[in-house]
């Protein structure tokens, strides 16, 4: 299924009167030249109808690019702009939208082609805050064709995980497992966000996959298994089974999604989901999650939000970890120290037992659950997915409305390792720059649950202004403090 939103950005040129209005007209066929020099053409959609100068254009320019199927702006100020008018076009725009200014080109123009929209920006950015509107404008607003071009395809990862939250359907299966109190966070701010949610019994979605039992898909699905496990492919036995689940879940999102267009899924693993199912459901977790639908472990429903957007952000295969253990000193002495350039504390092991997609594996074979099967008969703990995961740059991140119902988030950059781990299930030797303090003073001290979320980048950037985009306050994202900056809680002795 498709279940990413395509952004496309109408682009609308404002001018006020008393400047040229050429000024405007020329500044943004000169930025638009610059971005499909670039970018693709595709993202954007120039508004020819008219340069925006008073509230009758106003409407005009909104009509005009609600009808081209744009949903996301940008305004762009040619020269100091029409206050009232650029705002109110932002107020009715049902989308995410970003305020960008032309700067003057050359110095041999500052008389008749001086736009001014350098001190636009300013009464731009005031008359937003009058009316209560959310709009993106860049750490450095102000630039020429192509500095603005360069902006705009900034903005495209942060309109599409925007777009996608408010069109999102999260479907749980189960309560969280007994003793998972941290993954029992508060729903309402779901819906503060625009998401919806379904909540179901696995009792339901037991029922669904009996009902799939002999599906004629089957046997289709079972080989693309084997063709994405290939010699990884331990657990042949298990396969089949594995398969009816994945088209049970996926039968579901067909006749629950509703009038949601995106969907994600907060699943039910354990502790009767092995003796019930006869498998563990980690293989399929990771397998939905790289064809764009985010699932996440032990009904962890923030976990999927969370993974959600990082697939929208990224544009790329995300997956969730715990935030495990930590790295033996007698490895970090002999695979890190003096390697890398990373204290002992700044690293630590991301785990889970095999949700991890294949394609974030640098090995991989179907196995067991270890930890389950310490109680339970190995047969009924067989689908997860084990090996190392692909060393490279990461984004570790969260959000949480967390047990006082106050949304938060944490974002931290970082890298996974080429260092074996030499254990189990889907797992990565991470390192953060202070991670140990991070630990301590933004994942301990606010309360979130062992969970994280990873995306294979460094996404940072444009995942803290989705959060503020969305509503998080600043003070609430927390992110990894560089050494000489103290938080507010930390001992200064």
């Amino acid at each position: 299924m498709n279940n990413a939103p395509k952004v496309k950005i109408g682009i609308v040129a404002v001018s006020r009167d008393c400047f040229p209005e050429s000024l405007s007209v020329n500044r943004r066929k000169a930025l638009i030249d610059a971005y499909t020099a670039k970018y693709d053409a595709a993202d954007i959609y120039e508004c020819p109808i008219c340069i925006v100068e008073s509230e009758i254009h106003m409407v005009q320019a909104l009509e005009d690019i609600k009808a081209a199927g744009c949903n996301a702006l940008v305004v762009y100020l040619g020269n100091f702009g029409p206050e009232i008018s650029e705002t109110l076009l932002a107020k009715h725009f049902e989308g995410p939208k970003m305020f960008i200014a032309a700067a003057e080109e050359s110095q041999n123009d500052l008389v008749q082609g001086r736009g001014d929209a350098y001190c636009g920006m300013l009464n731009a950015s005031y008359n937003l805050q009058l009316r209560n509107i959310r709009a993106y404008i860049p750490e450095y607003p102000v630039g020429d064709a192509e500095d603005c071009a360069d902006m705009i395809h900034d903005f495209v990862p942060i309109a599409r995980a925007v777009i996608g939250l408010s069109d999102l359907k999260i479907i749980s299966f189960g309560p969280r497992p007994l003793n998972f109190l941290a993954c029992n966070a508060p729903i309402k701010q779901l819906y503060n966000l625009g998401v919806e949610i379904e909540e179901n019994s696995e009792l339901d979605l037991f029922e669904a996959f009996n009902k799939h039992e002999g599906d004629p898909r089957i046997p289709e699905v079972v080989a693309d298994m084997e063709n994405d496990l290939g010699c990884g492919n331990k657990k042949p036995e298990i396969l089949a089974k594995l398969a009816q689940y994945e088209l049970t879940l996926k039968d579901w999102i067909r006749d629950h999604k509703g009038y949601r267009k995106y969907v994600a899924i907060a699943g039910k693993c354990w502790p009767a989901f092995q003796t019930q199912f006869g498998f563990v459901p980690c293989y399929v977790n990771g397998r939905l999650t790289a064809q764009g639908i985010p699932v996440s472990c032990e009904v962890d429903i923030y976990g999927c939000l969370s993974e959600f957007i990082g697939t929208l952000v990224s544009d790329d295969v995300v997956t969730l970890l715990d935030i495990n253990n930590s790295v033996p000193k007698d490895m970090y002495k002999e695979s890190i120290e003096g390697k890398f350039d990373y204290k002992h504390t700044d690293t630590f092991m991301g785990f889970h037992c095999g949700n991890t997609a294949s394609c974030k594996l640098s090995f991989h074979e179907m196995k067991y659950q270890m930890i389950m099967a310490r109680s339970l008969p190995i047969e009924v703990t067989n689908g997860t997915l084990e090996g190392d995961l692909v060393p490279g740059n990461i984004t570790f991140y969260r959000l949480q409305s967390t047990a006082d119902n106050i949304l938060r988030a944490y974002i931290a950059e970082g890298e996974v390792l080429p260092v074996a781990t030499k254990s189990f299930g889907g797992i990565g030797v991470f390192a953060i720059k202070e991670m140990g303090r991070f630990y301590r003073h933004v994942l301990i001290e606010k309360g979130y649950p062992h969970h994280g979320a990873v995306m294979f980048g460094h996404y940072g950037k444009a995942l803290y202004e989705v959060l503020k985009l969305i509503g998080v306050q600043t003070s609430e994202i927390g992110y990894n403090q560089p050494a000489d900056v103290r938080y507010p809680s930390e001992n200064p002795f």
